[in-house]
């Protein structure tokens, strides 16, 4: 591991809460593909497959930022586990519901519920926050979760669709839950590095989302979700249609190992300049990556583009963890994360929806057209938007760095 990120763990506690993270996290790309794929296996309907996976998304959209809120008020460890236990009993009712073929009623209650989950990467870059404030730590830190996040996506669809169409179709999920079980209860477990908590009466009240700039970021990730969405499942019935469902998993894995790859390089970079327009650069280019999806007719070629698309993902997401410092208040850190998570699970739910209608009705192949149109709604709200976060708010908490870096550009610009 580079020196920059060897000195990370120079903490202690910091390589348990990681190491926590990553278990916890594993469900964030298992669970939604592993539905996708058991109900596929065992109904066929990939529209129906596609609604729960969006409902599931939904509901955290929903209930994802209320956690997180009360999380900032009252602890991480007060506030995850009554939670997750919310979340894992939803998700026993989903798999019991699918096994048995109860009615479509009963998979959407369940599929709803796994809302609950909680948000556990933004729990970890609340206790990196904590820690390096200020710093340029705080910019590895979150590259290194960045990393970590997609080293889940690489893994997690592997073992997640591997199960399901190996073994038996509610392996995937099934295992899922337990990642997310034995992740939040090890972090919960872990006081010493848990952030302070900020009561309503010692911050004032509000939400996060009052901040302009966070309305940007959640606005920009909601179409960034859609094409996350609607790739996972367009994907599956791409490989499908081939003969190798199983393959999709690989196929997506490697999509993630591009974001992953460029992660790990970002984070040991010290870029100059503002970075309201290394992330509209970001998303720019995720959006143009999605174009040869269009024109591939082979998982070859697929897995591929896939790769090169993937590049552009985490060096985009660590900047956006950034801009987030710049505009919501530390007090409310954890809730401005989760806001821009809550995006992405919108979009997420709306890409994956309507990939699998398109699917349905056209094939695999015009199922791409989704994820092009949802990167050009990115490029268009994030230009739209680009003003409101130019101007970050000094009291929200930015770090030190950065407002210092501004306050420079300023003073240059007035002199000259």
């Amino acid at each position: 591991m580079p020196s920059p990120y060897r000195a990370l763990f120079d903490v202690p506690g910091t390589k348990a809460f990681s190491a926590a993270g990553l278990l916890g996290r594993m469900p964030l790309s298992m669970m939604g593909i592993g539905v996708v794929t058991m109900i596929s296996q065992l109904t066929g309907r990939y529209g129906l497959a596609g609604a729960l996976s969006a409902t599931i998304a939904l509901s955290a959209a929903v209930l994802g930022p209320q956690v997180s809120r009360l999380v900032d008020r009252h602890g991480q460890s007060r506030v995850l586990r009554p939670a997750t236990l919310v979340a894992l009993v939803a998700a026993a009712g989903l798999l019991l519901a699918a096994h048995f073929g109860w009615p479509d009623g009963v998979l959407f209650a369940c599929a709803a519920g796994i809302g609950a989950v909680p948000s556990l990467g933004a729990m970890i870059r609340a206790r990196w926050a904590a820690l390096y404030r200020g710093t340029p730590r705080l910019h590895t830190a979150y590259s290194f979760e960045s990393v970590v996040d997609e080293i889940c996506f690489v893994f997690g669809p592997i073992l997640s669709i591997g199960l399901c169409t190996v073994w038996f179709p509610e392996a995937g999920p099934l295992l899922a839950a337990v990642f997310l079980a034995a992740g939040v209860y090890w972090l919960t477990t872990l006081r010493a590095t848990e952030p302070a908590p900020h009561p309503r009466e010692r911050r004032g009240g509000g939400t996060a989302l009052r901040s302009p700039g966070l309305q940007v970021l959640v606005a920009t990730f909601v179409a960034t979700g859609a094409i996350f969405g609607s790739v996972d499942v367009v994907t599956v019935a791409f490989a499908d249609e081939r003969g190798h469902k199983g393959a999709a998993s690989v196929v997506l894995a490697l999509y993630a190992a591009g974001s992953c790859a460029a992660g790990a390089v970002f984070g040991l970079l010290r870029l100059a300049g503002a970075p309201e327009r290394r992330w509209l650069l970001g998303v720019a280019a995720m959006a143009v990556s999605m174009i040869p999806l269009l024109l591939v007719g082979n998982l070859p070629l697929l897995a591929a583009a896939l790769f090169v698309a993937g590049l552009s993902i985490a060096p985009t997401m660590i900047t956006t963890m950034s801009l987030i410092e710049e505009h919501v208040p530390r007090t409310q850190l954890t809730e401005g994360m989760t806001w821009v998570s809550t995006g992405l699970a919108v979009g997420v739910a709306l890409g994956s929806s309507l990939g699998g209608s398109v699917i349905d009705a056209a094939g695999a192949r015009a199922g791409y057209g989704v994820p092009v149109l949802s990167g050009a709604v990115a490029v268009v709200v994030g230009f739209l938007g680009y003003r409101r976060l130019r101007r970050p708010a000094a009291s929200r908490g930015g770090t030190v760095e950065q407002h210092g870096e501004r306050q420079d550009e300023r003073r240059e610009r007035h002199m000259a």
